[in-house]
């Protein structure tokens, strides 16, 4: 339990750094490639493990990793995009209700067995990453604005059944490290590639905020995936219970932190989900 909750506090930080971009002005386009810098940096330093870059071509889990890498960045930026159009509430739904596919992942690929308790705690999850998201004044989108949270969906969700299936059948566990560096680092290097192009066309000064934003982000940014995949090898909880008990304690704490930090105002439906939140925790936890 004590990986899961370090994932929680690290994914929670990770919202909180993204709120003060904002206030700060920082540039979020150029901050998220250095946060992968980053990232990618402090994972090789924690590795204990020897590796060239020779060797690293070799791990059976490297050709893997240039794709989950684009899947990163492609998401990163989707989940921008869909935040400046429809709002953050609908962007914030998307990416956690994506936890039903790892969930379904973990049922019908590991024959993992949830329950009906399990069942109904992940369905009360579901509602409850609604309820707290719902804002007053959210927008009403029609079915052609679907597109970009249904990508958004099914990205995060990929993104963390990649991650159960890297620790369930490709990596080792004296390589979570390593694995975890080499997806940002993959992740940086496609950044670097896309911003490149873009600068060609309209040259853009990286100002100091923007790199302190980024290397603040990437710190807690390592660490949310590398004690996920270590949270995965709970003997007590399965994968869609890890999933489960992860994004929806992040929603709950943002939410809270949003009140504390940010004086942001909580409509009823969002005490709703907390309370719901609560309960589906519980379910997933004690049956």
């Amino acid at each position: 339990m004590g990986y899961l909750v370090l994932s929680i506090v690290c994914s929670s930080l990770i919202f909180v750094i993204f709120k003060l971009y904002s206030r700060y002005q920082v540039q979020t386009s150029y901050a998220i490639i250095i946060n992968y810098m980053t990232a990618s940096s402090v994972g090789f330093l924690y590795n204990n493990e020897p590796f060239g870059f020779v060797g690293l071509l070799t791990k059976n889990w490297f050709i893997p990793t240039l794709f989950l890498g684009l899947l990163f960045i492609l998401i990163f930026n989707l989940i921008a995009k869909t935040s400046q159009v429809l709002g953050v509430s609908v962007a914030s739904v998307a990416t956690k209700m994506s936890l039903t596919i790892p969930v379904l992942f973990g049922v019908f690929l590991y024959k993992e067995d949830l329950g009906l308790f399990k069942i109904i705690g992940v369905l009360l999850a579901l509602a409850a990453v609604y309820f707290v998201s719902v804002k007053g004044n959210g927008r009403v989108f029609s079915i052609k604005d679907l597109y970009l949270p249904s990508m958004v969906f099914l990205g995060s969700g990929l993104i963390d059944a990649a991650i159960q299936y890297g620790e369930q059948v490709m990596v080792p566990e004296n390589e979570f490290p390593l694995f975890s560096a080499t997806v940002f680092a993959c992740a940086a290097c496609w950044g670097v590639g896309f911003v490149s192009i873009k600068m060609l066309r309209t040259p853009m000064r990286i100002q100091p905020r923007t790199l302190i934003g980024g290397i603040a982000l990437g710190v807690p940014n390592y660490f949310t995936v590398y004690f996920l995949l270590r949270a995965l090898q709970n003997e007590v909880l399965n994968s869609a219970s890890v999933f489960t008990i992860n994004n929806v304690a992040v929603v709950m704490i943002c939410t809270l932190l949003g009140i504390v930090l940010f004086k942001e105002v909580i409509s009823p439906k969002n005490w709703i989900g907390i309370f719901l939140a609560v309960i589906s925790i519980i379910l997933v936890i004690v049956f």
